[in-house]
């Protein structure tokens, strides 16, 4: 009797009622959704992305909080951010997405696996790269692209010796000797700290990289043509550092027009500047590229095309 007893509490217990049913199975589509919704904190930006409508993707997200039966967002009128169980879930998410991409390339794609060289100007390594390479990891996991930063110009002398697949460099628009193809085409501007004062400073002070940087060249030609007395404050080749200087309002440096945020400023004639020139970015390939080479280039094509849009 004390055993019937205990065997009817044990199965009627609300405790031990979840498991009684099998665990519901998590959807990678609407697992891809929880992620682009987490990378942008925006739903109707992430609609875009998955190309669904905002409404199907908030459907989806409610179907996956009713599933874990916890709130994954916090939303306000312009943005939503992560619960701390949208945290933990988002870390399950990349690596099962991860793994789902990886097992269906080994059967679709199985001959696209392999390393891939790639270099590119610190600019480009910083702004556009990462975002790049982490969606080309997600779509080829079979293939590692091993990135190199440096000058544009050292950058050309390693694809002449074949020490690397491919290569994003700032070319000159004004060159006379054109090479590789031309994935998208910039203007080089003076960048000042908003509301800074920097540019007034005699004499003024600018940073830069070395010699043999077409950045440095024009800036420190156009100064000089015109007679305008300036210092080296900082010499460095990493933009970010050279960024730091500008917006702490230390120096003025040449920077992309696209390049410009919003602690940032233009400068130009009316502040006695010169103006500066107008640059490509040039995608270099090796006369014989593999596969996965191509798979990346045509990756890379893919997302100057994307960027121009979204930039026009």
């Amino acid at each position: 009797m004390i055993w019937c007893l205990c065997s009817f509490i044990l199965k009627e217990s609300p405790m031990n009622a979840p498991f009684r049913h099998a665990l519901p199975l998590l959807d990678n589509d609407v697992l891809r959704t929880f992620v682009a919704i987490a990378d942008t904190g925006n739903f109707s930006t992430a609609a875009e992305a998955v190309l669904r409508t905002p409404s199907a993707v908030s459907m989806q997200i409610k179907k996956l909080e009713d599933q874990l039966r916890t709130t994954l967002f916090l939303r306000d009128a312009r943005s939503v951010t992560l619960t701390p169980h949208g945290e933990m879930l988002l870390s399950y998410a990349r690596r099962m997405i991860a793994l789902s991409n990886e097992a269906v390339s080994r059967f679709v794609m199985p001959e696209l696996s392999g390393v891939v060289r790639l270099g590119a100007a610190d600019d480009i390594a910083e702004r556009l790269l990462p975002s790049i390479l982490k969606d080309f990891s997600a779509k080829f996991p079979g293939i590692m692209v091993d990135v190199t930063v440096d000058m544009s110009m050292k950058l050309r002398r390693r694809m002449e010796e074949q020490r690397l697949d491919l290569a994003l460099v700032n070319y000159s628009c004004m060159s006379q000797l054109p090479v590789g193809e031309v994935v998208y085409q910039d203007r080089l501007v003076w960048a000042g700290a908003k509301c800074g004062t920097a540019h007034l400073r005699d004499p003024l002070p600018i940073s830069i990289w070395e010699e043999g940087c077409i950045w440095r060249q024009a800036a420190v030609n156009g100064l000089e043509q015109m007679k305008r007395a300036y210092r080296i404050a900082y010499l460095s080749s990493n933009t970010m550092a050279q960024r730091a200087a500008v917006v702490s309002d230390l120096a003025i440096a040449p920077f992309p027009r696209s390049y410009i945020t919003d602690d940032m400023v233009v400068l130009g004639s009316k502040e006695g500047l010169p103006e500066l020139m107008s640059f490509d970015i040039r995608l270099l390939s090796a006369p014989q590229l593999s596969v996965p080479a191509k798979a990346v280039a045509e990756r890379i094509r893919d997302a100057y095309v994307d960027y121009e849009k979204a930039a026009a």
